[in-house]
């Protein structure tokens, strides 16, 4: 008997979430289940909420949502949420919450690093001198610079581009941070590359499905632009071995927000929103999509 707690889905492994749910709520192991059809089928008609832990977990679509009659509420893992069908829950009235803002800086950070490894071709470096080439020659003076680009402007408007292409063939570097998701599929696609140009060079940030992955091969292996860095990738963990295979292209593991600190930072609020909400409380981060209150539940 779950006694009076509220009845959680979790969908996957992750020890500091699960550990601040136990506390609080019942908590149904999906990864545990050596049957997950009939595991649904026996929980489903109690489970009033889901968390969703990051990685490679299943989508939180409509099919999932609608066989768990009480459900109220998806508390998600990440700023990013495009794995959950956030406009049919807020439809329904299901709460979706994700885990903005304590993540912001580590993020910002890693984009920095990326944009600076992949313009001043430091990985690249750092593989020469423990190759022992240093002791040859110097390393190749890199081709690009973000020399005079960076400049302090207060109060200055940013000027808007109504045209992607426009911006693309204007800018040096063009880096991606947009949310996922059908809207921005493939958004980077060949045209954009080709305005980008032989010098332009692009950061991704966001999801590797805004990116149209074989245009960007395409791209590199024709020159059509000077060099990409990664964070994100269409398949993850799966990456493209003609990307992996370019010396020129800088690739991260998904490295965004992947400090110790961030992370347990994220974790703790996956469980803050469901407690709150579990106390009968507004939950801390609901999406755009599921403004609190919610509807009723269709």
């Amino acid at each position: 008997m779950a006694g009076d707690k509220a009845e959680v889905l979790m969908l996957a492994p992750k020890q500091a979430i699960l550990e601040g749910l136990e506390k609080a709520f019942t908590v149904h192991k999906l990864w545990e289940a050596p049957e997950r059809e009939a595991f649904l089928g026996a929980t489903a008609p109690r489970v009033r909420a889901i968390a969703s832990t990051g990685g490679p977990v299943p989508r939180i679509d409509a099919a999932l949502m609608s066989r768990l009659p009480v459900l109220e509420i998806v508390s998600s893992f990440g700023v990013g949420y495009d794995h959950v069908d956030a406009g049919w829950a807020g439809a329904h009235g299901i709460i979706v919450t994700n885990t903005p803002d304590v993540l912001t800086e580590e993020v910002a950070d890693t984009a920095l690093g990326l944009l600076l490894c992949t313009v001043r071709e430091f990985p690249q470096a750092e593989r020469y001198l423990r190759a022992g080439k240093w002791v040859e020659k110097n390393y190749p003076l890199t081709p690009a610079t973000l020399r005079d680009r960076s400049r302090a402007q207060p109060d200055v408007p940013y000027r808007h581009y109504g045209n992607l292409i426009d911006m693309a063939r204007e800018a040096d570097v063009l880096l991606v941070v947009t949310p996922g998701g059908t809207e921005t599929k493939n958004l980077i696609d060949a045209k954009v590359l080709a305005a980008l140009g032989p010098n332009g060079i692009l950061i991704n940030m966001a999801r590797g499905s805004v990116v149209d992955e074989p245009a960007l091969i395409e791209a590199l292996r024709e020159k059509k632009i000077l060099t990409a860095g990664l964070d994100v990738f269409v398949s993850e963990p799966e990456v493209p071995s003609e990307l992996i295979e370019m010396e020129q292209v800088v690739l991260f593991p998904h490295l965004g927000s992947a400090s110790v600190h961030t992370r347990r930072a994220m974790d703790q609020l996956v469980v803050d929103n469901l407690i709150a909400w579990g106390a009968g409380k507004p939950p801390l981060t609901p999406v755009p999509e599921t403004p609190w209150p919610p509807s009723k539940r269709k």
